[in-house]
């Protein structure tokens, strides 16, 4: 009877490493930061036995990822360029982008800053270093504290080419590692300006400008006035199978994204 009992209880821990799958995604701080393990928990709570390892290092990150084969699923805030999808095709990848969520990125100021809107091109001038002076776009005298994303992030570039016309940065701007780090600088900085995406707006300490008249909002966004607005991605090595595949399905479904408009994002229909 014992031996039955511990020829049993074998099985069963067999069965459970059996059932152990871990998935491994690294990327978007836009998206890893908060979307991602929301979802992961919730996944986890319906899928026992299932572990994540997420790193949110930046989108350039994640499509690297994909190429060298060190994850399942890569987040990025931004489409993958020509050369990186030239890069995955030499080492046999097939580099396969899914939509999971639309972000806006909203221009934030210290909630001091007394001014409310900015143009279009002023938005430009200011994080292209054209104008270095607030009394230059209507606000108080004061030097301008640019804060940006770092070069991996999927946001940094995606900003150049939504709001800088492709140009460079302003030399005095300063590198943030993710959008916290924005908010917080910006939230002590009476000076400060950045950009940040919808998840992170509601944050204390800062105040959201309005673009042309417009703000970065879920219902701007989808109705495709928000100048500033761009889908997010999970990239993957062709067609998936298993626990990846069922992570991404989890995603897309109803209840994943209930949780992406929870968390700040807007869903994908």
């Amino acid at each position: 009877m014992k031996k039955s009992l511990l020829f049993i209880a074998s099985l069963l821990a067999v069965a459970g490493v059996a059932r152990a799958e871990k998935l491994v995604i690294k990327g978007s701080d836009t998206l890893g930061a908060k979307l991602v393990p929301v979802l992961a928990e919730q996944f986890k709570s319906e899928n026992p036995g299932t572990s994540f390892e997420i790193a949110a290092e930046g989108s350039t990150t994640g499509i690297a990822a994909i190429t060298d084969g060190t994850a399942q699923i890569g987040m990025s805030s931004r489409r993958a360029k020509p050369t990186e999808m030239s890069a995955a095709g030499a080492k046999g990848v097939s580099m396969k982008p899914t939509i999971v969520a639309y972000d806006g990125i909203a221009v934030i100021v210290n909630a001091n800053n007394p001014l409310s809107s900015l143009t279009l091109r002023q938005v430009e001038q200011i994080f292209t270093g054209d104008v270095t002076d607030w009394s230059a776009v209507g606000g108080n005298p004061g030097k301008f504290s640019i804060y940006t994303r770092n070069t991996s992030s999927g946001t940094y570039s995606d900003w150049k080419e939504l709001a800088m016309k492709r140009r460079d940065y302003a030399s005095s701007s300063q590198k943030m590692a993710g959008n916290e780090q924005i908010v917080a600088e910006v939230s002590k900085n009476p000076n400060g300006v950045g950009y940040v995406g919808l998840a992170y707006v509601n944050a204390p300490g800062i105040k959201v400008i309005s673009i042309n008249g417009h703000m970065a909002t879920k219902e701007e966004v989808i109705a495709k006035k928000y100048p500033y607005a761009r889908p997010t991605f999970y990239y993957t090595n062709g067609e998936l199978a298993g626990i990846a595949a069922k992570f991404v399905e989890f995603t897309l479904s109803d209840e994943g994204q209930q949780i992406v408009q929870k968390v700040g994002f807007v869903p994908v229909r």
